[in-house]
């Protein structure tokens, strides 16, 4: 199989600044309330949810580098939100708008790549996300003509 024919983009929920969220002592004496509300927040929920993001973007990320294809995965996801930004429970419309623009300032930022030895996002070249989706784009758009121009059924849909 040739892994290298693989385009993969993953767009993330964004997750809370790394540092600080909990506090170890504290979270240490927590039962089983606690770890599902705390300071206006889902603990359990949060904890499960970024270990498996971390680890699913880790793995692809190792895989793709060690394929010598690192530019066909693309991963954007803000690890920096902060208070109610960071809670995947608090739907108010002043939050939502306040995601959409974390969204849009996102856009404008430097592509990041995850890097393998420390699990943290880091500047990876000179363009930004939305520069990088748009060449995602591009590729997936070539793609999918290349895939249909061989396809008998893509031949007869694609419009002349």
């Amino acid at each position: 199989m040739d892994y290298g024919r693989f385009l993969v983009l993953s767009l993330g929920t964004g997750t809370a600044k790394s540092e600080k969220k909990y506090d170890a002592d504290e979270a240490s004496k927590w039962g089983i309330l606690g770890w599902l509300t705390s300071d206006n927040s889902t603990p359990i929920v949060d904890v499960f949810t970024q270990a498996s993001g971390d680890m699913v973007d880790l793995h692809i990320s190792t895989v793709f580098q060690a394929l010598r294809c690192e530019e066909n995965y693309l991963r954007i996801q803000d690890d920096t939100l902060t208070g109610t930004l960071s809670s995947v429970d608090i739907a108010t419309k002043e939050n939502l708008e306040n995601l959409v623009k974390v969204g849009e300032k996102l856009l404008k930022k430097p592509l990041s790549r995850v890097n393998l030895d420390t699990g943290v996002f880091e500047p990876a070249d000179e363009m930004t996300n939305e520069e990088a989706l748009i060449k995602m784009a591009k590729l997936l758009s070539r793609e999918k003509h290349l895939r249909d121009s061989r396809s008998p059924v893509g031949k007869a849909a694609t419009p002349m």
